[in-house]
């Protein structure tokens, strides 16, 4: 009797069987320590062409996306973005030129930003291209970045993503969900049960949370859904790719550690509850980034004032 071995990349299938697609090709981010991340891009095929799920900050990621697809000799006819960020939007420029059919899909959290973070950003980042002394390497980041949010149908939807449903993209069916107020105001994960495999955006973040525009109660709740699925493999916004059992380490210890931000304790216990409850997912070269973005973030998200912790609870943009 024959053995089938399941990879964490194929689909299930016997040495005897047809040799079966990957279920999905995985352009691995990175957090760097000396400039911007980029998210976990995931390519999966489609009837239609290729789908990727986010697209990375710099152009040495994109350009790895777009030269997988010449390998396949398949377009790239669908993105989809699982939230605004620029780690993991700001490649759409990169792929829209080279496809200008593409089809886009993601939320409208876009235009809260662009009136509000993404405003204060520029602010910002103006401020750093008139110092002299801003690198060239950050003055080529703040540019790029510029690029996009001054111009921001360069990274746009065409298609929104407005509730959770099935949906089909590119010719293949997937459950799409919405998680409103989570880890931006408009969260979308993608769900195949065929496959049963879950791909989250930065509702997961191996290291550490990525709080700047959430919404705790949000994500809590949306990280509740994720685990009502069957799925079998998880791709998190950045890091490797989780089993259930990874999952449920890292929804443990994200739950503690906002409980922990909510409590009395001193926010050196609240860090170090972080630690340890992630400690398989913090590697050694990440370990002092870690601290420091945790107390970041519980001074910033969990211990603010009422209206700041709210901030993010809400539609940033006030509708007509």
């Amino acid at each position: 009797m024959r053995t089938c071995m399941l990879a964490i990349t194929l689909l299930a299938g016997c040495a005897s069987a047809e040799p079966v697609a990957p279920a999905f090709h995985l352009v691995s981010g990175a957090v760097p320590l000396d400039k911007g991340p980029d998210g976990n891009s995931i390519i999966l095929d489609a009837p239609d062409g290729l789908i990727v799920v986010d697209t990375g900050r710099h152009p040495e990621h994109s350009a790895k996306i777009l030269a997988y697809a010449r390998e396949r000799g398949r377009p790239i006819a669908a993105i989809v973005n699982t939230h605004w960020h620029l780690d993991h939007t700001t490649g759409n420029w990169d792929i829209r030129q080279a496809y200008p059919q593409v089809q886009v899909l993601a939320s409208d959290a876009l235009e809260g930003a662009l009136a509000t973070y993404l405003k204060r950003g520029g602010e910002q980042t103006d401020a750093m291209l008139a110092d002299p002394k801003t690198s060239a390497m950050q003055r080529d980041q703040i540019l790029r970045a510029r690029s996009v949010t001054d111009q921001p149908d360069r990274i746009r939807p065409n298609r929104m993503v407005e509730a959770s449903g099935t949906m089909t993209i590119a010719g293949r069916t997937f459950d799409v969900h919405l998680a409103k107020f989570a880890a931006s105001e408009g969260d979308v994960w993608l769900y195949d049960p065929e496959a049963k495999l879950a791909i989250v955006g930065d509702l997961v973040v191996d290291i550490v949370p990525f709080m700047d525009t959430a919404c705790p109660d949000g994500w809590l709740r949306a990280l509740d859904e994720i685990e009502q699925t069957s799925f079998a493999t998880l791709i998190p916004g950045h890091g490797p790719v989780m089993d259930r059992a990874a999952f449920t380490a890292w929804k443990t210890a994200f739950t503690d550690f906002v409980t922990c931000g909510r409590s009395k304790a001193s926010k050196d216990d609240c860090v170090a509850v972080w630690e340890r409850g992630a400690a398989r997912f913090i590697d050694d070269a990440h370990r002092t980034y870690v601290r420091e973005a945790a107390n970041y973030y519980l001074t910033t998200r969990l211990r603010s004032s009422e209206e700041e912790q709210q901030r993010y609870c809400k539609p940033l943009k006030p509708g007509p």
